[in-house]
């Protein structure tokens, strides 16, 4: 990496990218065959940034954590709402499914937050979804949307989109709920009153 670019240009790199590929999905519903192919090379722009600002940090011994750990994940919640808000307006899922999706994704992250805070331990993966992981799913899933936008589930049609949204609400939702009880039970024996 040339020595002028520093962690914090990597993080923007990342956050532009994030708000593209949202653009992108919003222009599907008129360009499908440019938008979704778009938003999976924004998506690649997002993960070069949003992978490489801290290790080039940690690489370079420029660590800010609480800045780091603040800014990342604020710029990861703004992103979210832009990456999904376009899924919403590009007409391949439905506006309720779009706010359900959104609010499962930052009801989950006041939880990881809540956590890192209250119980020091912070959990960027589950199993085996993490961030790259959820990129590359969403990079296939908009290449699959240009040519099965709709499936039928027992003789019922849906948009593809809401159905792979319901799974990830549930999923979230589920974590969720698991880790609040598993840290307010840690807390709790932790900070017993005697």
């Amino acid at each position: 990496m040339p020595r002028w670019v520093n962690s914090d240009h990597l993080t923007v790199l990342g956050f532009l990218g994030m708000i593209l590929a949202g653009v992108s999905y919003s222009f599907a519903k008129w360009y499908p065959a440019v938008a979704f192919p778009a938003a999976v090379v924004c998506l690649g722009i997002n993960w070069f940034g949003d992978s490489l600002d801290g290790t080039l940090a940690r690489y370079r011994n420029q660590q800010r954590p609480r800045y780091g750990f603040y800014v990342d994940h604020i710029i990861d919640s703004f992103g979210a709402i832009f990456l999904i808000g376009g899924l919403g307006l590009s007409g391949y899922m439905t506006g309720t499914i779009t706010m359900a999706l959104i609010i499962a994704y930052l009801l989950l992250s006041i939880e990881l937050y809540l956590a890192t805070y209250c119980v020091g331990v912070f959990r960027l993966s589950f199993s085996i979804w993490g961030p790259t992981e959820l990129r590359v799913v969403l990079a296939i899933g908009s290449f699959v949307l240009l040519q099965k936008p709709i499936v039928r589930i027992a003789g019922a049609e849906y948009f593809l989109c809401d159905v792979a949204a319901v799974v990830a609400i549930v999923g979230m939702f589920l974590m969720t709920v698991v880790n609040t009880i598993r840290n307010t039970m840690r807390l709790y024996k932790e900070e017993r009153i005697r």
